[in-house]
């Protein structure tokens, strides 16, 4: 497919992880942040099978139009 597609995970000063997908294009950019380990875990091997479910559970901020240049 077409564009950049990716999930990555970043665990901050504050012991919180931030959790961002992209889903093709900047426009499809969304980051979440939680304290569990178990829920980012859960969420990055859901993406990497496909499972629909793997974005449930978080509050999803779209912030692809900080990134659109």
């Amino acid at each position: 497919m077409e564009g950049s597609w990716y999930v990555q995970v970043l665990l901050r000063h504050d012991n919180t992880y931030q959790l961002e997908f992209r889903d093709g294009v900047a426009a499809e950019h969304c980051q979440a942040r939680t304290i569990s380990q178990e829920k980012v875990l859960t969420a990055m091997l859901g993406w990497m099978v496909g499972t629909s479910d793997s974005k449930h559970g978080f509050m999803w901020n779209n912030i692809g139009s900080q990134l659109e240049t």
